[in-house]
């Protein structure tokens, strides 16, 4: 799929704003274009501390739910903390539990069951801590929509103090104190926390009031940290503090359970990254939430003995190998069922594909997984019971398929989402309708198919140096909202190639530009799609020659990320590929 090529143009003073910030202009390029754009923003962007961490009395109703927790405690009260099945809601009830140990209140973790329950609060967890004595409810990542559950849960005697990040629906619930900083009326400076983050700001205004000392603060940031990556929150502001701050904990954490997990997934030595936990880390909890249970992920993380710590880790590692089966086995079953209308340039504008085999939890990933492959809207169902399909969609940004879904709400039982994200349940029967309705109502055109990429800027290959990997480097951590710069050359002539790793899937080639420059490529999981690219556009005599290392015509464009190899204690630099294509002369 060929891809749209976008050169970010922004202005500004990019040489002034160099020299205050003592970067280069290519890194205030950069900042601008990811809408970091006055000297104060960017100063935090790039220097930011802990201490640049806003108060969390700022935030809405703060006051009272501290003062509530602290006269439970102080009345021997028991508390129920009602989280979620995926990563922030684990790490969101984790800071709880440990925040609320730390002052002498006790506490447990409930959780719905993903399947039979679904997402959020519900009456089984009001009713079993009630049973268990406890009287005292805080939700963590969830409860902003469970306006009935909290009604219930009150009716009964309960407080309730609900700590959640996402949007306000119709009205907040009638808890005894809210904290939500997508609140309408809210003062808090910034609402891009996850779960965590709000948990994490409820327990460091509970450590100030009762006097806790601050590293205990800085015990929780890993937590908070793992959090807003896994969740997918875009790092900036606090956001990209916590993560930052929360990666340097993690890399020496004292917790076993995390430990053992780096061991298993051989990351005891290695400097952590974002993408070790968007990648690596988080998929291991929340696998636990969608294919087996949650209490595996909060057994691993309060386990202190490091034998068994290490036996609950290579567990949930087993258990993210076989959700990444199960993935990899659906997402291909949905690619064969597409492959006919494919070969017969049939696609549709909204792909609607029914696995009625693949476990529930994992439709949303197989649809991320098919979005990306066709860059297309696509919603995954598979069967439920009484003649029910269960779906989750992936949209791409030129369709809102939230607003389209709406104008088939008649044919559902159950639906939610937004723009880029929809949930929903209906009769099978239904289900061709659906898919009828979606596509002719789609003004979605060719050139809306085509992926985006954004480039920072063109550049050279020979300004590349240690010193503008350095200034880089001051971005990190990359993710959501701050993603790794990308940068692009028109022409480049391939010197060789080489396949390594697992069935060839890292490509290594040495490269030339049109200045003499030389330097390694390196390009990830694209192998065989650069081989095709190849042979389309000059032969497959072209591609053997580039193998070979002998003279060749091949002349690409790359879009790419400068990095360096490490190999034997030696460093090279070299670019990462991100993309290509033909640029004719």
């Amino acid at each position: 799929m060929r891809e749209k090529w976008i050169v970010e143009a922004k202005k500004g003073d990019f040489n002034g704003l160099s020299a205050k910030l003592k970067v280069s202009p290519l890194a205030v390029r950069c900042l601008m274009n990811r809408g970091v754009e006055s000297e104060q923003e960017m100063q935090e962007f790039l220097y930011g501390t802990l201490d640049d961490l806003h108060d969390p009395f700022l935030m809405k109703g703060m006051d009272e739910a501290v003062r509530e927790i602290v006269k439970a405690r102080e009345q021997g009260r028991k508390v129920a903390i009602a989280s979620d099945f995926d990563c922030d809601g684990i790490f969101s009830a984790y800071i709880l539990w440990k925040g609320f140990q730390k002052i002498g209140l006790d506490s447990e973790i409930f959780t719905p069951d993903r399947v039979k329950e679904g997402y959020g609060l519900n009456r089984r967890i009001v009713d079993e801590a009630l049973a268990g004595g406890r009287d005292f409810l805080v939700t963590c990542d969830n409860g902003i929509a469970a306006n009935e559950e909290v009604d219930y849960a009150k009716k009964l005697g309960m407080t309730v103090i609900v700590t959640d990040h996402h949007e306000v629906q119709e009205q907040m619930p009638a808890a005894d104190v809210v904290l939500d900083p997508k609140r309408d009326d809210e003062t808090y400076p910034f609402h891009g926390l996850c779960g965590a983050g709000v948990a994490f700001k409820l327990i460091c205004a509970l450590y100030d009031v009762q006097q806790v000392p601050a590293e205990a603060k800085d015990e929780l940031l890993e937590y908070a940290g793992i959090a807003t990556v896994a969740d997918v929150m875009e790092l900036q502001g606090e956001n990209r503090i916590l993560v930052k701050y929360g990666l340097q904990a993690l890399s020496h954490t004292k917790n076993t359970g995390l430990r053992a997990l780096l061991k298993v997934q051989g990351l005891d030595d290695k400097e952590i990254t974002a993408g070790h936990i968007g990648f690596i880390l988080g998929p291991c909890f929340n696998a636990a939430g969608r294919i087996a249970t949650v209490a595996e992920s909060f057994s691993l993380l309060m386990e202190e003995d490091e034998e068994k710590a290490l036996e609950k880790a290579e567990k949930l590692k087993e258990i993210n190998e076989s959700r990444k089966q199960m993935t990899e086995d659906g997402a291909e079953e949905a690619y064969l069922k597409l492959a006919e209308k494919e070969n017969e340039n049939k696609l549709p504008k909204v792909l609607i594909v029914l696995l009625p085999d693949t476990h529930e939890s994992l439709v949303g990933i197989i649809a991320g997984r098919v979005k990306e492959r066709y860059n297309r809207p696509t919603i995954v169902f598979t069967e439920t019971e009484d003649g029910l399909v269960k779906g989750s969609g992936r949209s791409i940004e030129a369709y809102d398929m939230f607003h389209e879904l709406l104008a088939c709400k008649d044919l559902m039982e159950r639906f939610g989402g937004h723009k880029m994200a929809a949930g929903m349940t209906l009769h099978r029967k239904d289900l061709p309708e659906l898919e009828k309705r979606l596509n002719e109502n789609c003004v979605l055109t060719e050139e809306d198919f085509r992926p985006v990429v954004r480039i920072d800027a063109p550049m050279p290959i020979g300004y590349i140096t240690e010193t503008l990997l350095s200034e880089i480097e001051k971005m990190e951590p990359f993710g959501v909202g701050n993603p790794k710069p990308i940068f692009a050359e028109q022409h480049f002539r391939i010197l060789s190639g080489r396949k390594f790793g697992q069935e060839g899937t890292v490509l290594k080639l040495q490269v030339q530009n049109d200045a003499g420059n030389r330097i390694g490529a390196v390009c990830f999981r694209r192998t065989e799609e650069f081989e095709q690219f190849v042979i389309a556009e000059w032969g497959e005599a072209e591609l053997k020659r580039m193998y070979e290392g002998r003279e060749n015509l091949l002349d690409i464009a790359f879009t790419y990320y400068p990095s360096v190899n490490e190999y034997n204690g030696r460093r090279e630099l070299q670019i990462q590929i991100a993309g290509w294509c033909r640029i004719p002369r």
